[in-house]
């Protein structure tokens, strides 16, 4: 069996932090309350992305590319078309799916969602995140801010995170998510469209005839190291 792709974690993490408004002359502060602002009247958004997860231990970077899909409540969806692999939530089941293996991982979705409760409209990057830096002109980057972020609540696999953001169109148009090792997923969004009126249906995934099937369950009252076990 193999192991879920090493950017299915971060996925939580920057799935609703995708675009921006104008900001001149913005503090940090500043900056968090325009995300913020933006996210709460933005309903759905589609995009193309470029993926890399760069581990302290690996020689070699591993890369992703697809489109991906979001609408609020939760809903998700990641189609990779390298490596070939479907990530899809409906805001209460997580489904991954390998085709070249015919099996499919199935979780709640529920846990996953208050942890990360910007999936469920309700959290507050204020109050969520402390900010280290915030740059507005950086030699080699002078079109973007950046903006790198803490979270106050510490998780294993959000130890900082790094928005770039364009300062023309004021999308984030790259997040750079780093667990507690060290490690970091960079992901870089194209053609992002927002509130597409994107149908529930795309969030809907139906088991393939015959494929093995893993159901993973987290514990009732887990603490901070524990994990689920698969079932089938």
């Amino acid at each position: 069996m193999r192991k879920i792709s090493s950017f299915i974690l971060p996925i939580f993490i920057f799935s609703v932090l995708t675009f921006i408004t104008e900001a001149f002359g913005a503090t940090g502060q500043a900056v968090l309350a325009e995300i913020q602002t933006r996210y709460e009247s933005t309903q759905d958004f589609e995009a193309s992305f470029l993926q890399e997860y760069v581990g302290k231990v690996m020689q070699r970077p591993q890369r992703g590319e697809g489109k991906v899909f979001f609408k609020k409540k939760g809903m998700m969806r990641w189609d990779y078309r390298v490596p070939k692999q479907i990530f899809i939530s409906d805001g209460e089941t997580l489904w991954y799916f390998q085709p070249e293996e015919n099996q499919v991982q199935v979780s709640d979705a529920a846990m996953m969602i208050k942890k990360f409760a910007l999936l469920a409209g309700e959290g507050d990057l204020s109050r969520d995140f402390n900010i280290i830096n915030f740059n507005d002109s950086i030699p080699q980057k002078e079109n973007y801010f950046i903006l790198e972020l803490t979270p106050k609540e510490p998780y294993p696999a959000l130890a900082r995170l790094v928005l770039t953001v364009d300062k023309k169109t004021y999308y984030v148009v790259q997040t750079d998510v780093f667990d507690e090792l060290g490690n970091v997923t960079r992901t870089r969004f194209t053609d992002i469209k927002t509130n597409v009126n994107l149908s529930n249906s795309l969030f809907q995934f139906t088991i393939p005839p015959g494929a093995e099937v893993l159901r993973f369950q987290e514990p009732a009252a887990s603490s901070p190291g524990s994990k689920g076990g698969p079932s089938k």
